[in-house]
């Protein structure tokens, strides 16, 4: 006999699972969200760190981010202006459940990471 799953079969949980995909799949979402475990950065940072991406690709994921609630933009009024990007506590929350998902992926993936 099977074990019942921990988590709602069905539609409905495939669904959100779905959609769960859809958010860090999307490019340069991984990169940002890995980033942003190290803490409070700013704009300029977060470039550096992510390699390859255009400002206007890290300004609308960032957005997106905010928009979905993972990632919290601060302004701090001096002069100049700062503003910094953090993890919220539901961007917490997804990279948790994102380390259960690597580590099946270094068991069970190894050497696809080239594709």
């Amino acid at each position: 006999m099977t074990e019942p799953l921990p988590f709602a079969s069905g539609e409905q949980a495939c669904h959100r699972v779905l959609n769960a995909i859809d958010v860090i799949g999307a490019r340069w979402t991984g990169s940002i969200l890995m980033a942003a475990v190290r803490g409070a950065r700013r704009f300029k940072e977060y470039r550096a760190l992510i390699g390859g991406i255009s400002d206007s690709q890290l300004t609308v994921r960032l957005k997106e981010l905010q928009a979905r609630g993972l990632i919290a933009r601060t302004v701090i009024p001096s002069t100049p202006v700062q503003i910094t990007y953090t993890l919220t506590t539901a961007g917490e929350e997804l990279i948790a459940a994102l380390v259960p998902l690597s580590q099946w992926g270094e068991q069970h993936l190894a050497g696809d990471d080239d594709a």
